[in-house]
């Protein structure tokens, strides 16, 4: 049995203690410190385990290591000690990058990018943990280094994936051509892993459509429940551009397709059909998948955006002088719904609704800083778009107002909208859903802007 992590912080605490009235109290993470892209989520010992890219000791992008915090029901959630460090004169001295955690014959072990120095290749890092995942051994092991030969110019994010009872690994690159790609690699010894070559890029039509980059970051294959009962497997990327600068401008991409043996080679091939947009916001990016017998799970990064977009955000300046920068999404289920995919909040996530302080009709809905609310339309005979059937998610007060969010609402239509102080997440059933960062100032409230026929019920979330 692992030993009682006697340094795990309750995230409640965290949250009720935190000076800054824009930290959210039902997204973990650290009181202080930047963090980004979701790593190594894994569900192991009866326990869910998120990792982190986070730097403690600023609210900038730099020295990254790894944060942890783990949940046994998805709803309470610990903080643990920082699991992985940059190692001096190690592979991972300029940064412990985005990777996975996997069960390798009942040890945990990470797969990681490491980078030696600005600028330089990332290679594949594997640590070891121990049962509870709370120490890891930092060995500088590295299991792939950058393929020889020219055509791929950046890799990084190594992803694990098992397929006919056999375990691979992919990493997302960027290639000479100017093409983004996707790497495979046969891992039967999870210290070593086989290069097979470059397996998908922006040349296939399908991927060039749905998506374009120049790198394709953080990727993940996942198999995801199939309303058709069809088996159905998901990639999905974070599209990166040169220069972006954590703008992520084209935000993060999927295709929906089927995964078979090449009966030549014996590896496994996976054949696009159809693709989209993963998250309709602005703050959405680097998602990772944990998949499970009977579901999959995402957790993506939502930023700070500061300023961008003619929206007011914070400056650096601000974020500096919170001392934090960065949340993570609720955990969503993925599936696939007449050939799209639906992106729903982890139904675990309904026990976070306390108090019911409105109910209300057409018109302005005030809401508490930490709220859901469900809209729905009933008019009758009006289809999204159409007349004047649009939700709008406002801060007003003060200097005036500043629309967060503004999405159509069809006849019988659902929407889900959480606000957890900074952090929007709205999710319509049947579509992804969309990430959205805002910041009240001084006097400015949460309201919900309702059309004709329209009707909201709105609960303050609570721990439960």
């Amino acid at each position: 049995m692992p030993t009682p992590d006697l340094a795990a912080i309750s995230f409640d605490d965290v949250a009720a203690a935190h000076p800054d009235a824009a930290f959210p109290r039902f997204h973990p993470r650290p009181a202080q410190g930047w963090i980004n892209d979701p790593n190594g989520i894994s569900f192991i010992n009866g326990r869910y385990h998120v990792f982190f890219q986070y730097n403690p000791d600023s609210a900038r992008h730099h020295r990254i290591a790894w944060g942890h915090v783990s949940s046994a029901d998805l709803m309470r959630w610990e903080e643990h000690p920082v699991a992985l460090r940059p190692q001096p004169g190690g592979p991972d001295e300029y940064g412990c990058w985005t990777g996975v955690v996997t069960d390798d014959a009942g040890v945990p072990t990470a797969a990681y990018s490491g980078v030696r120095g600005d600028g330089g290749h990332s290679e594949v890092v594997i640590a070891r943990g121990s049962q509870d995942l709370v120490d890891w051994d930092q060995t500088g092991h590295v299991a792939a280094r950058m393929p020889d030969g020219g055509d791929v110019t950046a890799v990084r994010d190594p992803f694990i994936f098992r397929f006919n009872g056999k375990r691979y690994a992919m990493q997302g690159a960027g290639l000479a051509n100017g093409h983004a790609a996707l790497l495979l690699y046969t891992v039967e010894d999870l210290s070593d892993w086989k290069y097979q070559g470059i397996w998908l890029t922006t040349e296939n039509p399908v991927a060039s459509q749905f998506t374009p980059a120049e790198i394709w970051e953080c990727p993940q294959l996942v198999r995801v429940p199939d309303s058709s009962g069809a088996e159905t497997w998901v990639a999905m990327f974070s599209l990166w551009l040169s220069g972006d600068a954590h703008e992520h401008a084209n935000g993060v991409g999927h295709l929906i397709g089927s995964l078979t043996e090449d009966p030549a080679t014996g590896l496994p091939v996976f054949t696009p059909r159809s693709g989209g947009s993963s998250d309709q916001g602005r703050d959405f990016y680097a998602p990772q998948v944990l998949a499970l017998e009977d579901r999959a799970l995402l957790w993506g990064w939502a930023n700070e955006g500061p300023g961008r977009d003619g929206r007011r955000g914070r400056s650096q300046e601000e974020i500096d002088a919170a001392g934090w920068a960065g949340v993570l999404t609720f955990p969503r289920e993925l599936s696939v719904v007449d050939g799209t995919l639906a992106v729903t909040p982890a139904p675990e996530i309904e026990a976070y609704r306390g108090d019911q302080v409105a109910r209300s009709a057409e018109g302005r809905v005030e809401l508490p800083p930490f709220a859901e609310a469900v809209v729905t339309h009933s008019a009758g005979g009006l289809e999204a778009g159409a007349g004047d059937a649009v939700v709008e998610l406002l801060l007003a007060g003060g200097d005036g107002q500043q629309t967060v969010f503004s999405g159509p609402l069809a006849d019988g239509e659902e929407l889900r909208i959480y606000v957890d102080a900074s952090l929007v997440e709205v999710y319509r059933a049947g579509a992804v859903a969309t990430t959205l960062r805002a910041y009240p100032a001084a006097g400015e409230k949460w309201q919900l802007l309702l059309p004709a026929g329209a009707a909201a019920d709105v609960w303050e979330l609570s721990q439960p």
